[in-house]
């Protein structure tokens, strides 16, 4: 059973902007923590961005400023704006519910400078 599925990803150049878009199962969306993680090649997986049910944001310090994490409770949907984007943004974005430990498939993002 996927529990998440994500879609949105692909090339853009540098300055750019890109919505990732990521549906869960109604009782994951219902209860969980939503983030949106990403891995580059060679690097570890590291956060970009999260939010709570009740709304509450967390932003990598990358990410400030130029990222913004929502979530659509009537769709089941956490979307991940990203504006700006650089060259070091590149990398395979990975959809997360934090407490029931789901992951998405991923999405690559490649940022052409």
């Amino acid at each position: 059973q996927v529990h998440l599925v994500e879609s949105g990803g692909g090339l853009v150049q540098a300055g750019g902007s890109l919505s990732l878009s990521c549906t869960a199962s109604r009782i994951i969306f219902s209860f969980d923590t939503m983030a949106w993680y990403r891995q580059a090649p060679g690097k570890q997986r590291e956060l970009v961005a999260a939010i709570t049910v009740g709304g509450s944001t967390n932003y990598a310090e990358s990410a400030k400023g130029r990222f913004t994490i929502s979530r659509d409770s009537a769709k089941n949907t956490v979307t991940l704006q990203m504006n700006s984007l650089k060259s070091e943004d590149t990398a395979v974005y990975y959809c997360n519910a934090a407490m029931s430990k789901r992951w998405g498939q991923g999405t690559q993002v490649t940022v052409s400078s």
